[in-house]
């Protein structure tokens, strides 16, 4: 029997040209706006490690991998692996799926869940994450 392993990779920088433009210019015009308003390269430094860091899930490739067991996330310098008992549900919005700790909402599932987003593959990995939470949720 051979076990089944769903793997992709997103980028959403590369999915939508117009998106990452105005993305793009958004942060310059805040950076622009932020040297003008301090007057500061200190303040600007910090202004592009936060802001380039918080949207660094849109710059930078995110692999997904769903295994058997497991569920892998490798974005960056970062892997995580939990094992699919760690999440009790799971919410689908038309982006991706949110694995959460908890059974029922909560403010910190962001904070300790997974958030698998999808590339066109959504039926594929709505299907796996089913057949791995019976008790998930849809919203």
């Amino acid at each position: 029997m051979s076990e089944e392993i769903l793997r992709w990779r997103s980028y959403p920088f590369k999915k939508n040209t117009k998106i990452s433009v105005l993305v793009i210019c958004f942060l310059i015009l805040c950076w622009i706006l932020v040297y003008l308003s301090t007057q500061s390269i200190l303040f600007l430094v910090i202004s592009v490690i936060i802001l380039f860091g918080s949207l660094s899930s849109f710059f930078f490739p995110t692999e997904y991998e769903l295994s058997k067991d497991k569920i892998k996330v490798r974005f960056f310098f970062t892997n995580k692996a939990k094992d699919w008992n760690y999440y009790r549900s799971f919410y689908v919005d038309k982006n991706g799926v949110l694995l959460s700790p908890f059974e029922r909402p909560s403010r910190l599932e962001n904070f300790r869940g997974i958030y698998l987003r999808f590339e066109k593959n959504k039926d594929e990995v709505i299907d796996f994450v089913k057949s791995k939470l019976k008790e998930g949720k849809k919203s």
